[in-house]
């Protein structure tokens, strides 16, 4: 009797996921914490393991199709047992259900498994990558199991011409073909056909396996606006080209009685991907419940630099700025505990967290995310440093564990980057506090009583009025600054 394989919740309300690309294919046995699929989320992409071994019977969906928490993801069946190697359809997994004996109806034994009431196997409570409950090997995959960037080539027999290597340089855009689901490289690409209205898989990729690139979905849009262009040049006729792609169905014109100019500047509607959404409702979210203040001070980073400059002399290791100041803050809320607390508006209460989970705002392809350091407080500063660059390095592709994006008690955002010098923050709902780093510049400064050159950032926090006062903020920041200025300073607190 086959075993299904339900899509867990996410974590953070997260409700559906699109599925970018199965790691498995029907007939193929699996081990426990295998990783089957991948799939993508409105925070990251994420590569989901199987809790339980088996051959797989059935997948639950083809790649880009979206499903929800609870549907069935996939089908497995006991070792040995035939399995139907049929093509993936949505309802593959509803109808072996349908067809189970209703003396054994499915309950749920882990998330993200409905089990039989009379099986009783060694299963994993593991939903996720990194939440396995206990080491397992990988079963060897066949060479043509498929990947996230297509299936593997098969090995060629003996004897038999070897192909040539497809072009590196990116041939003709190929035309879009709805029954095509070609690979694509990353949530990036495929967003950006979304909002040209197409879908990036119906592509021809140039890549390994027909991978769609990022330069194949330009290359097509360029065809199409040259396409456009050509269409509305002189004396070109009024229909539109034969293969000229639309999304949607084109409406028939309206009469205006506004002047018709060549240049006349039309509007563009961008739809949001999963991601933008949930971004905007917690913006929204944050500004509709939290009263937030917030108090900014200019800060002489001077010694900062040259403290900096020390450390790496000392011990050969480099350290930036955000790690410095990151651990800066943890030493403050030590001493003021109330900025990193939640508000919990249904008992009016002040929940004061006893641990510090960093979050570091960062700026991913995937947008705006903010990456979780949990127990920043127990780290060293080494730590702490190596932590953050751990998440930076998986910013640059916005593929976080979605762990990685729970738990956050206070938010630490160097904007300087961008070039700014300070920011009125939104605060990550339902945290109380988020502290600003501006860029660092040389500005005249005074020193013991006269003028110099000093380089200088702008501190700034934004936080919730309901769980702390003006003077607690202030006293906060004051000594987060008092660290910049006196590194030394903060040896005391550790």
């Amino acid at each position: 009797m086959g075993r299904d394989f339900i899509l867990p919740d996410l974590g953070e309300g997260l409700t559906e996921a699109e599925i970018v690309a199965w790691l498995v294919q029907p007939g193929d046995e699996v081990v426990i914490d295998q990783p089957v699929v991948e799939l993508e989320s409105a925070k990251s992409v994420v590569q989901l393991p199987t809790p339980f071994a088996g051959v797989v019977e059935s997948l639950g969906g083809e790649t880009g199709q979206v499903l929800h928490a609870g549907s069935v993801l996939m089908t497995l069946a006991p070792v040995g047992a035939a399995v139907e190697t049929a093509t993936n359809a949505p309802n593959a997994a509803a109808a072996s259900a349908a067809a189970a004996p209703a003396s054994a109806p499915p309950v749920a034994a882990e998330p993200g498994i409905a089990v039989p009431l009379d099986t009783a196997t060694e299963e994993s409570g593991a939903v996720l990558i990194g939440y396995g409950t206990r080491a397992t090997t990988a079963t060897a995959r066949p060479s043509g199991a498929p990947t996230r960037f297509g299936r593997r080539g098969s090995s060629a027999a003996p004897g038999a011409s070897t192909p040539p290597p497809r072009p590196v340089a990116p041939p003709p855009p190929s035309r879009l073909d709805p029954e095509r689901r070609s690979p694509v490289v990353s949530p990036i690409v495929r967003r950006i056909a979304r909002e040209h209205g197409f879908d990036a898989s119906q592509l021809d990729g140039s890549g390994p396996d027909h991978l769609v690139m990022r330069r194949d979905v330009e290359a097509f849009l360029r065809e199409i606006q040259a396409a456009s262009d050509a269409a509305t040049g002189p004396g070109a006729s009024s229909a539109p080209p034969a293969d000229h792609v639309s999304a949607t169905p084109q409406p028939a014109p309206v009469p205006s009685s506004a002047p018709s100019t060549p240049d006349a500047a039309t509007d563009r509607r961008v739809p949001l991907d999963r991601m933008g959404r949930a971004a905007a409702a917690h913006f929204s979210r944050s500004r509709r419940e939290i009263p937030e203040a917030t108090v900014w001070m200019d800060v002489d980073a001077t010694g900062l630099l040259a403290a900096r400059r020390e450390l790496q002399e000392a011990t050969g290791e480099r350290f930036g700025v955000t790690a410095l100041v990151a651990r800066f803050a943890v030493a403050g809320l030590a001493r003021h505990p109330l900025l990193n607390s939640s508000f919990d508006a249904e008992r009016d209460e002040i929940v004061v967290h006893g641990a510090v989970n960093l979050g570091i705002a960062a700026q991913t392809p995937r947008g705006l995310l903010v990456p979780v350091v949990h127990g920043a407080d127990h780290l060293t500063l080494r730590t702490l440093r190596d932590a953050i660059g751990a998440r930076s390095e998986e910013a640059a592709t916005g593929a976080f564990p979605p762990a990685a994006l729970q738990g956050g008690t206070f938010t630490l955002n160097n904007y300087g980057t961008l070039g700014v010098d300070g920011s009125a923050a939104i605060i990550n709902h339902p945290e109380a506090a988020m502290l600003g780093i501006g860029r660092l510049v040389q500005r005249p400064w005074v020193v013991d009583g006269e003028l110099a050159v000093r380089t200088v950032t702008e501190l700034t926090l934004s936080f919730d009025h309901r769980v702390c006062d003006g003077a607690e903020a202030a006293a906060f920041l004051t000594y987060v600054a008092g660290c910049i200025e006196r590194p030394v300073s903060v040896l005391a607190e550790l």
